[in-house]
């Protein structure tokens, strides 16, 4: 199949977005979707078929489906997505006998809610982005990224991979946790990492999943068990650095062995059937989420750990709220590059990344270790929250994203 060439490289835009993830493209889309007068470009310096090779896939929590669904992309992707259905915590070491169920989570509503979370893999999301900015009129580049850029007052002049030059009003950066853009806009970090590595790939089951979700807390870290359509699951593994390189270097049937001790028989006979890969996990908080003419929105403004599977929800936020900052600012007349209008997203955002970030930190502290005595107390406090439906409600509704302050696009509302 030919490839589809980029469109020419415009002088000028309105937004332009750094980053062609999931974050980058819902935000354009967003904006253009409420406000198809600007002019919106994704400038993305991976080749267009990178997709391909991401073996990850991500819970979508019913407030981000929400927004999908206003956006006119949810019913493509529901249909090879996995709702979950049910989600137990367990506690315990590798070697364990027995692995005892310590709390549970059943979507056993009777409201006729949707379920809070369905598993979608990361490239059919990514696709149908592609697909919708296309059809919308977003300016796809694929292959040239940004090297440089300069606020000139009326407008941030922008320096590309391609040697061009595009003027834009804002610049939003959503390249990923280690953001080449933040460190040009000479925004600090907080970080520290964590000496682990999360390793992740698709396994296959003899069994259905019934479309249970799992989560392992064993001393090395979590292992997440997340279903997918048909009989497969996706596994997000915590590993220590140096046992995960170890795991990764043993040749595959070394590695099925200690996934096997790992994820069990429950299902039956399992077997990957992806790629394995592995990423370094630590916490990154940026210190400011824009400069003028310059904002950051998901990874580039938080890195968190995955022992919460907030990642990509909260990245739906900071699209959501820098979309309906940009456009109701437009609608007023307002110049909405200029930092006192950039600084409503901040303060909408940096709190709510701040609580998840210190949050995942503190759990991936409390629960990845071997300590008696933590042990002990982690595993009362998780069967007191079990016995507790109040509390559970109040845990599912942070998980499915119910919250009165949430962005329009959210709630299901258009901006």
């Amino acid at each position: 199949m030919a490839k589809k060439p980029s469109p020419p490289l415009p002088d000028h835009v309105d937004v332009l977005v750094a980053g062609g993830g999931y974050v980058g493209l819902s935000c354009a889309v967003a904006i253009r979707h409420s406000a198809p007068h600007l002019r919106v470009a994704v400038m993305d310096p991976a080749p267009e078929e990178n997709i391909e090779r991401d073996e990850r896939a991500s819970a979508i929590a019913a407030d981000a489906s929400r927004m999908l669904d206003l956006l006119g992309l949810w019913q493509e992707l529901v249909a090879d997505g996995q709702p979950i259905s049910e989600m137990i915590v367990t506690d315990s070491r590798t070697d364990d006998i027995t692995r005892p169920v310590f709390l549970t989570f059943a979507n056993d509503r009777e409201d006729g809610e949707a379920p809070f979370a369905y598993m979608i893999e990361n490239r059919s999301l990514v696709k149908a982005l592609r697909a919708k900015a296309d059809r919308d009129g977003v300016i796809r580049i694929s292959g040239d990224g940004v090297t440089g850029f300069e606020d000139t007052g009326a407008a941030m002049t922008v320096s590309t991979l391609s040697g061009n030059v595009i003027d834009t009003r804002l610049l939003v950066a959503c390249d990923g946790v280690r953001s080449r853009l933040r460190d040009l806009a000479g925004i600090k970090t907080v970080h520290w990492p964590y000496d682990q590595k999360g390793i992740v790939c698709t396994v296959e089951h003899e069994r259905p999943h019934e479309g249970r979700a799992e989560e392992h807390f064993l001393p090395a870290g979590p292992f997440a068990i997340l279903p997918l359509k048909g009989n497969r699951s996706s596994l997000v593994w915590t590993e220590r650095s140096r046992d995960a390189d170890r795991l990764l270097a043993q040749d595959e049937m070394v590695f099925e062995m200690e996934l096997e001790q790992r994820f069990g028989h429950k299902l039956g006979a399992v077997s990957v059937v992806s790629k394995v890969q592995a990423f370094p996990l630590g916490l990154r908080l940026a210190r400011d989420f824009v400069k003028p003419r310059f904002a950051l929105a998901g990874d580039a403004a938080h890195g968190i750990h995955p022992i919460a599977g907030q990642g990509l929800n909260l990245g739906f936020k900071d699209a959501a709220a820098l979309a309906e900052t940009i456009v109701e600012a437009d609608r007023l007349g307002e110049d909405f590059g200029s930092i006192e209008v950039l600084e409503r997203y901040q303060m909408w955002r940096r709190f709510d990344t701040v609580q998840m970030g210190v949050m995942t930190d503190v759990l991936n502290r409390l629960f990845s270790n071997d300590n008696p005595l933590l042990r002990g107390l982690r595993d009362v406090g998780l069967g007191m929250v079990d016995r507790m439906p109040f509390m559970k409600r109040y845990f599912i509704d942070q998980a499915s994203g119910k919250n009165n302050t949430s962005p329009k696009l959210l709630r299901g509302e258009a901006i």
